[in-house]
């Protein structure tokens, strides 16, 4: 497990530095105005909400990867 530590560490502080630089649920009002008016910001808001929201899921997905993957090494080990 102290192999794939590094890993994961590296991709939570990935994650977080991403997913503190995405969209703010602020720009709600700036987006309305924006489509009201003509323009397309609207289109990019729900874009950054939907990159926000698979964020938990990509994180959490990665880490139980690699949790199942430790332990069907660690369970190949013991039978040998």
């Amino acid at each position: 497990m102290r192999k794939y530590q590094k890993y994961i560490l590296f991709i939570v502080f990935l994650l977080i530095v991403v997913g503190t630089s995405a969209q703010c649920p602020m720009c709600r009002a700036a987006a309305e105005t924006n489509l009201n008016a003509g323009g397309t910001e609207g289109k990019g808001l729900n874009k950054g909400i939907l990159y926000m929201l698979s964020l938990p899921y990509l994180l959490i997905g990665t880490i139980g990867f690699l949790w199942w993957k430790n332990k069907k090494e660690e369970s190949a080990g013991s039978k040998a």
